[in-house]
């Protein structure tokens, strides 16, 4: 019953003083909100590279020129080209951990329809890029083997460059010659539309077109390759598909066992990994930032309390005079900080939520709002408030009767 009067008391005490009172709480509130929006946003772009990276397939693998060193920064070979359609070749003979393999080459072109041209990336790939990249064409057809060997002079577009080039994303293209940079390619299909990856690239702005049509007629038949696709059997022999891909490689380049790779075999999880850590950092970086809005409330719930200790000494030297005891003190003042930091915390809680609707809704980002986050924030303003009520209510309890009722 005690702690239910103290409640009452402490309402109306924060009651007589309410824009000072709502001042107060404005620090944790922001705080609070803040801490909410920015964990939201980190989790929402952690979630959303894992979903990119997983967009590249389960099982992919992929081999690109030169090497790296510890900390993940091209060097050595990667200014020079090392890897042959030779290798594409080999692994597709000789890896049996792997299923599906393709050569990428990409280039970007200006591609032309009529008036109307766009500048795009237009990739050279096998039939086996589709399969493992797991793509999908909306209407037409894909290229056939026959069209690679042949270098033909067909293609399939997405729907960035059918919007671009056409007008509207959802005309049938197929059919129809355009061409890139000044070569006469005809449409037979276009790709299901996929969307913006993590990076806010549009993964539809893209011209795909057999491997030896890109080669022969845009690359001048270089005998090199920008990049290798490759996928698993399996998930859970990636690890032994990769070592496989390596040792081959190795082989083929006629490495010395001292000699470092020419090359870097990359898969799902490593990219998953490298892009996860980052985002975990950011995450954390803006969540110490917003952190920083709880202090500074915290603080702002010390200096009011401590001001509301000095208005009202005579108010406490009267109600030790009548019986109370120093710990009654003690609890009402913490009360009082503890409502004022479990009202912000509440408001907070509720702005932060609106805020990271409003960030994901007309900012575009990704957003995923967790119980933990909200949690987390809560019990922390929970925390400041009793951290920073503290010294004030103990300064309160301290005060002698007799020198509290002398107070002017």
């Amino acid at each position: 019953m005690r702690i239910l009067n103290l409640l009452k008391v402490a309402y109306r005490s924060l009651n007589r003083n309410k824009l000072r009172s709502f001042l107060t709480m404005l620090g944790i509130i922001i705080g609070v909100a803040s801490v909410i929006a920015m964990l939201a946003i980190g989790e929402g772009s952690n979630q959303n590279i894992k979903a990119s990276v997983a967009s590249l397939g389960t099982n992919s693998i992929m081999i690109f020129p030169g090497t790296t060193n510890q900390g993940g920064v091209r060097q050595g070979a990667s200014t020079t080209q090392t890897i042959k359609l030779e290798d594409v070749e080999a692994i597709a003979t000789h890896c049996d951990l792997v299923n599906h393999v393709s050569p990428v080459d990409q280039k970007r072109a200006q591609a032309i329809y009529g008036s109307q041209n766009w500048s795009t990336m237009v990739l050279g790939v096998k039939n086996d890029y589709m399969t493992i990249r797991s793509l999908t064409i909306s209407s037409g057809s894909g290229f056939t083997t026959s069209d690679d060997r042949a270098a033909a002079k067909v293609c399939l577009v997405g729907v960035t460059v059918v919007f671009n080039l056409f007008g509207d994303e959802n005309a049938n293209p197929v059919g129809q010659i355009i061409r890139i940079n000044s070569i006469p390619v005809k449409i037979i299909g276009v790709l299901s539309k996929m969307g913006q990856n993590t990076f806010g690239q549009d993964q539809d702005d893209i011209i795909i077109a057999p491997f030896s049509t890109v080669q022969k007629r845009m690359l001048s038949s270089t005998p090199y390759v920008n990049s290798i696709l490759a996928s698993a059997i399996s998930e859970d022999q990636i690890d032994d598909a990769v070592n496989e891909i390596s040792i081959l490689l190795r082989e083929n380049h006629k490495l010395a066992p001292s000699d470092d790779n020419d090359f870097t075999v990359r898969t799902q999880s490593d990219i998953s990994n490298i892009f996860g850590s980052i985002s975990k950092v950011m995450t954390i970086l803006l969540a110490c930032i917003a952190g920083i809005s709880l202090l500074v409330g915290g603080i702002g719930i010390m200096n009011i309390m401590l001001v509301s200790v000095t208005e009202r000494t005579r108010e406490i030297g009267i109600r030790m005079a009548i019986g109370a005891k120093g710990r009654d003190v003690l609890i009402q003042f913490m009360i009082e900080a503890i409502v004022i930091s479990f009202l912000g915390g509440l408001i907070g809680v509720v702005l932060g939520i609106s805020v990271s609707e409003l960030v994901g809704k007309f900012g575009g980002w990704p957003i995923v709002i967790t119980l933990s986050s909200i949690l987390l924030s809560f019990v922390f303003s929970a925390a400041v408030g009793l951290f920073f009520g503290w010294y004030p209510a103990r300064k309160a309890a301290a005060l002698k009767p007799i020198e509290a009722l002398r107070y002017e």
